[in-house]
């Protein structure tokens, strides 16, 4: 009779059960039971987890298997064993290509190891000792001619279960053989296993790479190029064209997304003034959200910047410098917008028969009518799809979608899915800053990444909590790109923290997320606020900003190259393109924060390991004792010295030392506010 059951399958009075032979619950990463599919990248490491057990103490193996979105089996490896006394098993699975994959769980026995722990302890006794050996001689055997197990791997069990036979040995001897390196290498790639069960299959959705990693770059068109004449006191609009000569400035600077506010044309009817007062002049722009007039709305370009040639000009100046370029999609009209009187049905209407204007209080926003979806939902919602697809045709395939809490959350689900079906390498940015059950649930609807929190995180506290949150709590359904600033937000942090705060922001967004954004002017350390808001003087929103970006790089004033550094540290650092592998360090003072990625087995072989360490104090020098996790850096015992250190070199400064598992670190914020290390590997 067989060893091996590969499929034990119920008898017809246990079908119904739940549990199969070999229990396997609580498996990860899943969201609602399936119900949505997890979320991945192309060539990501996605955590895998399973509590699986059995009976009795026999002992067991799990396995992930991974299939393509054709249901081929890709790839199948060894869960972690959980720590003792526990059931809990981990690994990693790397999908390739976007689709919708799936993965499975396979709980089994381990005929192999459950016979070697056996023996061991009954020959140690003397208890049934030529009986254990003769198991062990009929197992090897046995799994040696199983169907598909490889002729070398076979002929190892061969030549062991010659050896446990071989009454002329002594009994410790053949015992050995049963457990030498090269057994253990062969039961390891191909496990002599039984009763195999197997979880359901579950979703895995792998998007491309700047769906998941990207650095993000806002500019207003109309603001690149214009001009002001000082005589007449009026503004030339920026357009695209003037707006391509920045294109290759910012990607110098390592951007990889090029993102434009809208670029309709701009309501006049209760148009906003400078700093959002009431009133406009006559050459005041009004804000770029509060979109449509009479040459047209969100199907149409605002006629300073140019036309459909002069936008697809840029789409192919941007892509001729590396650069993609994602479109504001703002669900919201002004008053003189086309819809609002060929379709009034799409706002809501007030009992006097006005049409309610936006509001988040305490701010108002006259010039802008949002959109009601409970009226006419197929009407509005395949006009908005005909909107999306228009702009696709012109070379967009990343969308920052302003305020999507503010629709129903059946309609994100929808339209991503009608466009993805058919263009599944469009992205969807959330504008999202709200409650987090809102936030989750458009990552789980189809949004493929996300504004955050991260921009009110400051403290070493909040910055560690919510990295933990971030990277191992939501991060199977909610991607957040850490923007630095918007142009509605101006932190206190950045208003009053100096140069180094802007520092160490953009050195914690890069590093925390492989999502992260800029909006322009922040490599100026533009940090003046307009009096009781949260945002900035003279605001971009409301009117033209001219910047001498040149001028400012070329007097030591701006941080141009701090932003070039750590980009080209992002690419050159695989581990920095990954959300899930982030892990948080302790360090002995309340303002240091300490954290490390680490990615294995790249493409060309080997490791990468960065840890970072950040003095989130913008206004002095703090001293600390870091502490380490070593067994989270990944590090082997030829990388260790006898004294049990590593060598680490600073990506940004230059510098190498010697680390180990506790390190003094002193940083001053007016000089340097943090350490980017890169531990060297011996190989």
């Amino acid at each position: 009779m067989s060893t091996f059951t590969e499929d034990p399958r119920p008898a017809p009075s246990q079908a119904h059960l739940r549990f199969g032979r070999i229990p396997i619950t609580d498996v990860a990463p899943v969201i609602e039971s399936g119900r949505f599919p997890a979320k991945a990248i192309e060539g990501e490491d996605i955590p895998v987890a399973a509590t699986v057990f059995r009976e009795g103490h026999d002992r067991i193996g799990v396995t992930v298997v991974l299939y393509d979105p054709d249901s081929n089996e890709v790839q199948r490896r060894q869960l972690d064993p959980p720590a003792k006394g526990l059931d809990r098993w981990h690994g990693v699975v790397r999908p390739g290509a976007p689709g919708l994959w799936s993965f499975a769980i396979e709980g089994w026995a381990d005929l192999y190891a459950t016979w070697h722990h056996n023996a061991e302890v009954k020959i140690a006794a003397g208890v049934d000792v030529d009986l254990m050996l003769a198991e062990g001689v009929h197992l090897f055997n046995e799994a040696a001619a199983q169907e598909g197990r490889p002729a070398d791997n076979a002929e190892v069990l061969r030549q062991a279960a010659g050896i446990l036979a071989d009454g002329g040995r002594s009994v410790e001897e053949r015992l050995a053989a049963g457990g030498s390196h090269e057994v253990l290498s062969a039961v390891r790639s191909h496990p002599i296993r039984s009763l195999v069960t197997t979880s359901e299959k579950y979703p895995l959705l792998v998007e491309r790479e700047r769906a998941g990693r990207g650095a993000w770059y806002e500019f207003f068109p109309r603001s690149e190029g214009a001009v002001f004449d000082h005589v007449a006191n009026t503004w030339t609009s920026g357009n695209f064209t003037t707006a391509a000569r920045r294109l290759p400035a910012v990607a110098a600077m390592g951007f990889d997304v090029i993102y434009l506010p809208p670029i309709h044309p701009i309501g006049f009817t209760n148009r906003k003034g400078p700093n959002n007062t009431l009133h406009a002049g006559p050459m005041d722009p009004g804000s770029p959200w509060a979109i449509g007039a009479a040459s047209g709305g969100h199907d149409a370009i605002h006629p300073d910047l140019g036309n459909f040639d002069d936008f697809d000009a840029f789409v192919a100046a941007a892509a001729s410098n590396g650069l993609e370029v994602a479109l504001d999609l703002a669900l919201q009209a002004a008053p003189d917008h086309p819809w609002a009187t060929e379709h009034p049905e799409w706002f809501t209407t007030r009992l006097d028969g006005t049409i309610a204007y936006a509001e988040n209080p305490p701010k108002k926003y006259q010039d802008i009518y949002p959109l009601n979806f409970d009226n006419d939902p197929d009407g509005l919602s395949e006009e908005v799809l005909r909107i999306v697809r228009l702009w696709i045709s012109h070379g967009v395939k990343i969308f920052r979608v302003d305020n999507p809490h503010t629709k129903p959350v059946w309609f994100w689900e929808w339209l991503i899915g009608e466009v993805n079906r058919t263009d599944p390498d469009v992205v969807f940015l959330a504008e999202a800053f709200t409650r987090p059950a809102m936030m989750h649930a458009l990552g789980r609807a189809g949004f493929q990444q996300s504004y955050s929190y991260f921009t009110w995180r400051n403290t070493k506290q909040e910055i560690e909590e919510y990295f933990t949150e971030v990277s191992h709590e939501s991060a199977d359904y909610f991607r957040p790109n850490f923007f630095v600033n918007t142009p509605d937000i101006l932190t206190e942090y950045l208003q009053y923290g100096g140069p180094a705060a802007f520092k160490i922001r953009a050195v914690l967004a890069a590093t925390g997320s492989p999502l992260w954004g800029v909006y322009a002017g922040y490599e100026l350390c533009e940090h003046v606020a307009r009096p009781g808001a949260e945002e900035y003087i003279d605001n971009e929103k409301y009117e033209y900003k001219a910047r001498d970006f040149a001028a400012a790089e070329a007097e030591g004033r701006s941080l141009s190259p701090y932003l070039t550094r750590l980009n080209g540290i992002r690419r050159s650092h695989p581990a920095l393109g990954e959300l899930r592998n982030l892990t948080v360090h302790s360090s002995t003072d309340d303002a240091t924060v300490v954290y490390s990625k680490h990615k294995e087995e790249l493409p060309g072989g080997g490791k990468d390991t960065i840890i970072v360490v950040v003095n989130v104090d913008p206004h002095s020098a703090r001293e600390s004792t870091v502490s380490l996790d070593l067994g989270a850096l990944g590090l082997d015992p030829q990388d260790l010295g006898d004294d049990g250190l590593f060598w680490v070199d600073d990506l940004i400064s230059g510098e190498s030392w010697r680390w180990g598992e506790h390190n003094y670190v002193r940083l001053d914020s007016y000089h340097e506010p943090a350490h980017i290390l890169h531990i060297r590997r011996s190989r």
